[in-house]
């Protein structure tokens, strides 16, 4: 059996040193190539700058457009938020007492988040609600409206794309025995109807405690 006439023999120092640098060669391909590409880290950058990270992104799929209802929309006027304390006495002979419409005016397509809560019923079915919008009379014009829901409750949170231009919101009717107040809060691209207004008939002032909502009431 031939026999290595010069056999490799390395020192202890040598052995350190080549298991010290496997060790960095390993650890540098973890970090740079492996790391991005399965894990999608990339702790020195090196994996989008040599294309790895892009090995672990999930596959992308385009969305179809929806018809010509954009996902995305911009509007002219600014954000706003607004509170608005709406007092109601209990049921009595006069409806101007226990009942109100309140709207904002909308632009088509533009966006309104709103959350509203009874306080003081004493019934979940005290407070009547109907929630609608509609164009504003013009001469010779008919009107359009829409109707969202209907329906008896102490508290309601959604949002609404108003479908034209006019005023968005609620009428209101208590049916409680004693005083409550509906504290209604909104968000979103729209204006307030000055009070006295169409949409605001009960001359509510926004953004005021309860008591100061509506002078005179």
């Amino acid at each position: 059996m031939a026999h290595d006439p010069h056999p490799l023999h390395l020192s202890r120092r040598q052995a350190i040193a080549a298991t010290l640098g496997a060790a960095a060669v390993a650890l540098a391909i973890l970090v740079v190539a492996v790391i991005p590409a399965e894990f999608g880290r990339d702790p020195t950058g090196l994996g989008q700058a040599t294309g790895l990270s892009r090995l672990w992104a999930p596959r992308e799929v385009r969305m179809a457009a929806m018809g010509d209802v954009p996902l995305a929309r911009e509007y002219p006027q600014g954000f706003r938020t607004d509170t608005i304390e709406i007092p109601l006495k209990a049921v009595s002979g006069d409806p101007a007492d226990f009942q109100i419409e309140y709207k904002v005016r909308m632009r088509k397509d533009a966006t309104l988040i709103y959350e509203w809560q009874v306080e003081g019923a004493q019934h979940s079915d005290d407070l009547y609600f109907d929630f609608h919008g509609h164009t504003l009379a013009a001469q010779g014009r008919e009107v359009t409206v829409a109707t969202y829901r209907q329906a008896n409750g102490q508290a309601m949170r959604g949002a609404l794309t108003a479908p034209f231009d006019g005023i968005q919101g609620w009428f209101f009717q208590s049916g409680s025995l004693t005083p409550v107040v509906v504290r209604l809060k909104l968000a979103g691209f729209y204006d307030l109807v000055p009070p006295g207004e169409p949409g605001n008939e009960g001359r509510v002032i926004a953004n005021v405690p309860a008591a100061q909502a509506r002078p005179g009431f």
